[in-house]
């Protein structure tokens, strides 16, 4: 396959395009700023600026895939000029792409669209899953910097549904944490902070960890590739915990046997200091995936515990 992936060189892009490329397809990335992607030859760049249509209309008309990750990091203070680029940066890469697959003269077979699981409410009691779940938004006391993560997820679907592309197959892929062993992923940073005895619960612990493991994430977009699955779709692993007992588990994976606790209002000072915020540990996000596990999509791992391990001897390995 010629696979297109749009804002392919964050973690994501990164572990997509290592994948496929392993695999023998070819694959192009569409960046603000082409570079080499671990000496691979077969991964070819392309300069987008994230808002034309008509400037990556060749790449789509060669693509057999096109799979839209572009979209400025939430990994900051939303600030009002930090909101404003997280939301344009998506809303508009995504109206550019539509527009151009639905103008192509040969346009994709499917195009696997980037979403999140935050667009699921904040709660405790039942999960949330891609056919009865219930999009966020109204829980009350709910901090604002939360309402505006779902925003920010309704308007980037939204977009991307009210463009039509009738000979191309489109999917919203809601993702949680995609756990890998490289270099400045979300475990990566977990493991920095359980080796400096800070791994304990985070907040009151009782909010809900949703995550999956890198090559289950992986064969799942391979996955929507090859079957007829369209619309929303959960990528995350079955296996969801309270956050105390995802932490617990990390911990004992990683061999440390104490964690320091980091309540809220101790969260809320690092989050400052660190530019970030406290919804991405803070929200509760109760996730499973019914649309691919009715499809007959099997983990390779399914509960933390395992996954934990073996993302622990992964990343062993490179640090030696």
């Amino acid at each position: 396959m010629q696979i297109l992936i749009a804002g392919g060189s964050g973690q994501i892009g990164t572990l997509l395009s290592r994948a496929f490329a392993a695999d023998g397809h070819g694959v192009t990335i569409l960046s603000r700023k082409p570079r080499t992607l671990d000496g691979t030859s077969a991964i070819e760049w392309a300069v987008w600026d994230g808002e034309s249509s008509t400037q990556i209309a060749d790449e789509i008309d060669r693509a057999d895939v096109v799979i839209n990750l572009a979209g400025q990091s939430v990994n900051c203070r939303y600030n009002a000029l930090n909101r404003e680029v997280i939301l344009s940066s998506r809303v508009n890469s995504t109206r550019a792409i539509g527009h151009a697959i639905a103008d192509a003269a040969n346009p994709p077979f499917v195009w696997l669209q980037a979403s999140t699981a935050t667009i699921y409410s904040h709660r405790y009691d039942v999960p949330n899953d891609d056919v009865t779940g219930i999009i966020g938004g109204d829980e009350p006391n709910a901090p604002d910097t939360w309402r505006f993560s779902i925003d920010v997820a309704k308007r980037w679907e939204r977009e991307a549904c009210e463009i039509e592309t009738p000979n191309t197959r489109k999917v919203l892929m809601r993702s949680a944490m995609t756990m890998s062993p490289d270099p400045g992923g979300v475990f990566d940073v977990m493991m920095g902070l359980v080796k400096r005895g800070l791994g304990g619960r985070q907040g009151d612990g009782k909010q809900w960890v949703s995550w999956i493991h890198e090559q289950d994430f992986i064969r799942a977009i391979y996955w929507l590739i090859d079957h007829e699955l369209a619309g929303p779709v959960n990528l995350c692993s079955p296996d969801p915990l309270p956050n105390s007992e995802f932490m617990r588990l990390l911990r004992q994976a990683a061999g440390v046997r104490y964690g320091l606790a980091a309540p809220a209002w101790l969260l809320e000072i690092g989050a400052i200091g660190l530019r970030t915020e406290t919804e991405l540990v803070l929200k509760s996000r109760r996730v499973i995936p019914t649309r691919l596990l009715r499809s007959g999509f099997e983990f390779q791992f399914a509960d933390w515990g395992t996954a934990c391990v073996d993302l622990c001897g992964r990343r062993a390995q490179r640090l030696e």
